[in-house]
């Protein structure tokens, strides 16, 4: 396989995982939630990713999140199922439950906490990449996982060449690596990175890159219509609207993910909690964004973005 095997592009939410207030997974919430980002236009989502909080489920409430997820968005836009996990074993095993359930492909970080070297983490994805048919996505996750695989030279490059492995999502810090992800690879696999801002604008326009998988998805009713511009090389209008998500999401994430208010996924919660969206509640460790204050100044930075009247446009926009 090769990045012509898929069509994955544009704007894909890292979608949340609804908890309820006793902390059970909310597979109803899941529903609207995939619906939510049906209605916004989403071009792609990944399920039980960072944002999906994997760490903090078991197995077994994984998969019904991928069933659920899969069942909900019904064929209208493709479903990556996360399968990060410390071994291959775990991971391989997840990723075979995704393909029996009709996941559209599979992601994977390198194992956490155990700092692979460089033939640990390709034997790692040689292994789990190939354990079903599905298209495979590499994930690095510097901040997650304590492995920046764009540090190591050529990295990348043999991780593109595996029999399944279509994308790459770099999701480094360090934007400059992250151009060198897409010059190095992006012939052979697509490269999820970081485009929503002018820069990257002008990377997609001008080198390569296929899209964001954005944490939560909040930001779809003015990232949704940039990567439409971008796909029709109508670089004015991409600029207003990427614009538009960069004085919105500038102020709510770091340039190294994380959360100006509050952790990333919390915050990311009470934004959508606030928007009347089906975000739910965290897990511990995480802790839910309580305090007046904060919420106070997250309900600032929607009302002065303007997105809850974008999401309304958006989804009359995308309902005919």
């Amino acid at each position: 396989m090769n990045r012509d095997d898929v069509a994955w592009s544009g704007y894909w939410p890292a979608a949340p995982t609804p908890f309820t207030q006793s902390g059970e997974v909310d597979t109803d919430a899941i529903f609207d939630l995939m619906n939510l980002y049906a209605r916004s236009g989403v071009h792609g989502v990944l399920v039980n990713g960072s944002t999906g909080e994997w760490f903090s489920q078991s197995d077994n409430e994984r998969k019904a999140v991928a069933e659920a997820s899969i069942d909900a968005v019904a064929g209208r836009f493709p479903v990556v199922v996360g399968v990060s996990a410390y071994t291959a074993a775990q991971s391989s095993a997840l990723a075979k439950h995704a393909a029996s359930v009709g996941a559209d492909g599979v992601l994977a970080t390198p194992p956490p906490y155990v700092h692979t070297s460089p033939d640990e983490t390709l034997q790692y994805y040689r292994s789990v990449s190939t354990t079903t048919s599905l298209p495979f996505m590499v994930y690095n996750w510097p901040r997650g996982v304590a492995v920046d695989m764009g540090t190591s030279p050529g990295l990348f490059s043999r991780l593109a060449d595996l029999d399944n492995v279509v994308a790459i999502k770099d999701s480094t810090g360090d934007w400059l690596a992250m151009l060198d992800t897409v010059e190095a690879v992006s012939d052979r696999v697509r490269v999820f990175g970081s485009f929503l801002h002018r820069r990257g604008l002008a990377t997609l326009l001008e080198l390569a890159g296929d899209g964001n998988i954005d944490g939560g998805g909040v930001g779809a009713p003015f990232a949704v219509p940039f990567y439409e511009a971008v796909a029709a090389r109508d670089a004015d209008t991409a600029r207003i609207w990427v614009d538009r998500y960069r004085a919105f999401s500038g102020r709510l994430i770091t340039s190294d993910y994380s959360g100006v208010y509050a952790s990333p996924i919390p915050q990311l919660k009470a934004v959508m909690n606030l928007l009347g969206q089906p975000g739910g509640t965290v897990r511990e460790p995480l802790l839910p964004v309580t305090d007046a204050d904060t919420l106070a100044a997250l309900q600032s930075v929607i009302v002065e973005s303007g997105i809850d009247d974008a999401y309304t446009t958006a989804g009359a926009v995308h309902a005919n």
